[in-house]
């Protein structure tokens, strides 16, 4: 049991816990050694006590702690102490996305698209290095205030096995995001890593999960059956692109999807430029097996229709049929000959040489075309327009497939003309959601940065961080490719109330300065202008900013002593 101020491996400094699953626990610790926060999470359960389990952590971890990649949660250390397994961090302040999803259910577009963006580079550096997660989920994805995404658990997603999944208490969780060939127990690819990509983006856009169910089998089977609901039934004026990517990732059969999250990645990217946002609905190359309807073959009568066709079986029946071999020897030897004609004779006469494409860059559409005409290309009839600050405007930046690549004479070769410099002008953003913004300007290649700002009334901007307050560039201003615009949040931050009156008592400010951590000094003063026990002052003022180990002093009342009259006494013997 880990318990708070203990030492990991004499250099962890355990400050609380921050999290609890079915696999591990995470605690916030201080590295002693560097005088970083870190997030430790420690193995528990049968887990922590199946060695086989345990040395494959121990390796999957030590290989994921390889990567290093802005969209991946990077692993400092991976060790054993005193019979705890634990992995090392770096600590993340920031949501998970089911949590986001709870609290916001769908998101935009434009955030998912920013999201997948993030997700699919991140995968494909891992998978880069060849490193498959195995268990994207959206407990998984961690995302900060800025919208900057993390993948978390490749440790110890790629340590589980089926059988050990189906062991902890998180395996709800996971089964939501299971690949057919991972629940039918065929093991993982890199293709499966996106088809849980596919099955998070439709539960971003929706806010629900497409496959439900009482327990992890019968949600595992739907995979492995059940069609995809419709997304465009789902949402109203989804572009085909989108949902085209949903349908491609998550196809049963591995064949149909994306060879890989970069290709996936480059399909999110331009997802809605305006010639894909109407495209045709993806169609699969392959059967996708798992969804063919059992055929049953209908039942032989015979003409009357009472009975099965049946006769009785003699010894003729097993004796061979030479004209069977004969048949069978005929065919053969045709397939032999066909083949033979399939595979050496018709490739050699009808082989199409192969001719490097020529630089065109920076020629007219007429002169580029000439000039592939020449070296025995087709060209394509649409050309595709390119924002270039080096090609003037009207000429060729580039061709698809790129020159010099040498491919078969007579292929169809895609011109990029030059619209110029591209540039971006720049809205009146205030008041819209910063995540939104940033989303559209991304895509369309402008560095955004956020900076907190303080308001003057707190209060309104409750709830609101992420809405913007200011810019520093005017709407209207142009920005080109690769140029920056600072956006400004409101910076929250917690404000001392105004104690001072009837309201607040001293238990009560204590409990106050106890929850913001900062130090109370209260100071009792006499005076009959207010009851006992009434704040009658405060040194910080009301709205002013709470600092986490300051002092506020607070003055509270109290009764003056009473004043005793003086008693006259009485003249003795008449004499005073």
């Amino acid at each position: 049991m880990v318990v708070k101020g203990q030492k990991i491996n004499e250099r962890y400094e355990i400050l609380k816990i921050i999290g609890e699953g079915g696999m591990a626990n995470v605690y916030l610790a201080e590295d002693t050694i560097l005088g970083r926060k870190v997030a430790v999470k420690v193995l528990r359960g049968d887990l922590a006590n199946d060695e086989k389990f345990v040395r494959r952590f121990q390796r999957e971890a030590l290989a994921a702690s390889s990567l290093n990649h802005p969209n991946i949660v990077e692993m400092y250390d991976v060790g054993e102490d005193d019979g705890d397994f634990y992995i090392v961090m770096e600590y993340i302040e920031g949501r998970n996305l089911k949590q986001l999803i709870k609290r916001r259910g769908a998101l935009t577009i434009p955030e998912v698209i920013d999201i997948m963006l993030q997700l699919t580079d991140g995968l494909a550096h891992a998978h880069d290095a060849y490193i498959i997660h195995r268990d994207i989920k959206p407990q998984n994805i961690l995302i900060l205030d800025n919208g900057l995404v993390k993948i978390t658990d490749f440790g110890i997603a790629m340590a589980l096995n089926n059988s050990q999944l189906t062991q902890t208490n998180s395996v709800m969780g996971s089964v939501h995001y299971l690949p057919p060939e991972q629940a039918s127990g065929k093991g993982s690819t890199i293709k499966s890593d996106l088809y849980s990509l596919g099955i998070l983006m439709y539960e971003l856009l929706t806010g629900k999960l497409p496959f439900r169910g009482e327990s992890a089998v019968e949600i595992a089977l739907k995979h492995m059956k059940d069609p995809l609901p419709s997304l465009s039934r789902e949402l109203d004026n989804v572009p085909q692109s989108i949902e085209n990517i949903i349908i491609r990732a998550t196809a049963k059969n591995p064949k149909n999807r994306y060879n890989n999250a970069r290709e996936m990645y480059e399909d999110v990217k331009t997802a809605l430029d305006d010639e894909r946002i109407h495209e045709p609905r993806y169609i699969y190359k392959y059967l996708e097996h798992d969804l063919d309807d059992t055929k049953i073959l209908p039942v032989i009568k015979d003409d009357k229709g009472d009975g099965l066709i049946a006769k009785p079986i003699t010894d003729d029946d097993f004796k061979p049929n030479k004209k069977i071999f004969i048949i069978l020897g005929s065919i053969l030897a045709s397939l032999i000959l066909l083949l033979f004609l399939i595979f050496i004779i018709i490739p050699a006469v009808t082989e199409v040489p192969d001719v490097r494409i020529p630089d065109v860059s920076n020629m007219t559409v007429e002169d580029a075309e000439s000039k592939l005409k020449e070296a025995g290309f087709e060209v394509a009839i649409e050309l595709k327009e390119i924002s270039s600050d080096k090609i003037e405007e009207g000429n060729i930046v580039k061709t698809s497939p790129a020159s010099g690549r040498m491919i078969k004479k007579g292929t169809t070769v895609t011109l990029y003309q030059s619209t110029g410099e591209n540039l971006i002008e720049i809205e009146n953003y205030i008041g819209k959601d910063y995540i939104e913004v940033k989303s559209a300007l991304t895509l369309k290649g402008i560095k955004v940065i956020q900076e907190k700002k303080d308001v003057d009334d707190i209060s309104l901007y409750r709830d609101k961080e992420n809405i913007i307050i200011a810019q520093n560039i005017d709407s209207g201003s142009k920005l080109k490719d690769g140029d920056e615009i600072i956006l400004y949040t409101p910076n929250i931050y917690e404000v001392y109330p105004d104690m001072v009156g009837e309201k607040w008592t001293v238990a009560d400010a204590q409990v106050f300065a106890d929850e913001y951590g900062f130090n109370l000094d209260v100071t009792y003063k006499e005076t009959d202008a207010v009851s006992p026990g009434i704040i009658i002052y405060q040194s910080r003022p009301a709205n002013s900013k709470i600092v986490t180990g300051f002092t506020l002093k607070i003055d509270v009342s109290k009764a003056k002593p009473v004043q005793e009259e003086p008693i006259e006494e009485e003249p003795i013997n008449g004499t005073e």
